[in-house]
Parts: structure tokens; C-alpha cells; sequence
């Protein structure tokens, strides 16, 4: 009996093993998804985009580059920067940003931020269809900060809302057909949702919630702010 009990209790820790070996896949792959497809990387990749696949391709290279540049510092480095260096003064790691009552300082450093690269880009005449990309972050921010009082809500999930919701303005705006495009973000938002309720760092309504907010203002904040 021992001897047929053993290949058992084998069997039984190898099952064991695999499954916690593909839950670590699954964790890992959702933190690289999390890690890649961060808020912060919206107005930039929203930008290079317009740059390749519409007709301002066209513009000189030069000019594009100074705009990509201005929108990765003030939409990328200055948050990223000042939400690392108050973590390092505050003696936080990653794990203290997943507490509601801890995100109001790095949302209000991303808010100043991205107020301060859409003052520039008024300044310096960049068209209204351009600078409409970072009012709609601008203002999906300034929502999710204010929700946030009372409620935690996903800026992951956010992001992937602009991402449908300015691929939509923009279809309109240029006249294209979105359909495979669309097909692509919503996917990813998809994704990117799951990894957040894989990761534990929001619920369920959470992510949906964040997804609302974020196809309404990137519907909004283009076409009609």
C-alpha cells in the first residue's frame, strides 16, 4: 500500500508545482503588461501615433521630435521623477501607492505636470487637435484624483479607456475607418484590466470604473473641450 501511496503523493506535488509555476507566468506576465502600458505612456505613444499613421507625417522630422521631447518630459520623466523621489523621502515602495489615502500627492504631481505641458503647448501655438491629447489626460486625472477621495479607482484601466476614446475622436476627426485599429486597443485594454485584477491592485469595479472615466474623457477632451 505505501508503495502505490507514494507515486500519489508524487503526483499530487508535481501538480502542485506546475500550478504554482503558471500562476507565477500569469503573474509575471501581468506585472510586465502593468509595468509597460503605464498612464504615464498615453500622451506618448498617443502622439508618436498621430505622427506615423496620419497625415501629419508629413511634418519635418525636426518638429516632431521637439514635440515627442516635450511630451515625454512633461508626460513621462517629471511625474516618474518627482512620484520616485517622494517615495525615496517618504521611505515607500510600490506596495504603499496601492492604499487609496497615499495617491493624493503623485496624483497631484502628475496634474502639475500635465497642466504645465498643455500651458507650453499653448504657448508655443501647437494645434488644438495636438494639445486636446493632454487636456483629456489632464482632465481624466483631475477626475480620477477627485473620485478617489471616496473611492479607489484604476488609472491603468483609465489609460486603456483614452486609448479607445481618442482612437475614436481621431477616426472622426481624420475620417478613418478604426476598425482594426480599435480592434487592437480594445484588446489591450483588456489585458491590461486583467493584469490589474491578477496583480490584486484593484477590484473588479475598480478597472471598470477606470475604463468609463477614461472613454469619456478621451471622447470628450478631444472633440468637444
Amino acid at each position: 500500500m505505501e508503495e502505490n501511496n507514494i507515486p500519489e503523493e508524487l503526483t499530487y506535488k508535481e501538480s502542485s508545482n506546475k500550478h504554482i509555476e503558471k500562476k507565477d507566468i500569469i503573474y509575471y506576465i501581468s506585472y510586465i503588461v502593468s509595468v509597460i502600458f503605464t498612464p504615464f505612456m498615453v500622451p506618448f505613444v498617443a502622439f508618436l501615433m498621430i505622427f506615423l499613421f496620419t497625415y501629419l507625417n508629413i511634418m519635418p522630422i525636426s518638429y516632431k521630435l521637439s514635440v515627442l521631447l516635450l511630451v515625454y518630459c512633461f508626460t513621462i520623466l517629471f511625474p516618474m521623477l518627482g512620484i520616485y523621489i517622494f517615495q525615496k523621502i517618504n521611505g515607500w515602495g510600490i506596495k504603499e501607492l496601492k492604499h487609496r489615502e497615499k495617491r493624493f500627492i503623485p496624483y497631484g504631481l502628475t496634474i502639475l505636470s500635465y497642466a504645465g505641458c498643455l500651458i507650453t503647448m499653448y504657448k508655443i501655438h501647437i494645434p488644438r487637435y495636438m494639445s486636446g491629447i493632454i487636456l483629456a489626460v489632464l482632465i481624466c486625472m483631475v477626475i480620477c484624483t477627485i473620485i478617489n477621495i471616496w473611492f479607489k479607482i484604476s488609472t491603468h484601466a483609465a489609460s486603456g479607456g483614452m486609448m479607445v476614446g481618442g482612437l475614436l475622436s481621431y477616426s472622426f476627426l481624420f475620417q478613418f475607418n478604426p476598425i482594426g485599429w480599435l480592434s487592437v486597443f480594445i484588446l489591450l485594454s483588456g489585458m491590461l484590466c486583467s493584469a490589474r485584477i491578477i496583480l490584486r491592485q484593484h477590484s473588479i469595479m475598480e478597472v471598470f470604473g477606470g475604463f468609463i472615466i477614461g472613454l469619456f474623457c478621451g471622447i470628450t477632451g478631444i472633440l468637444f473641450i
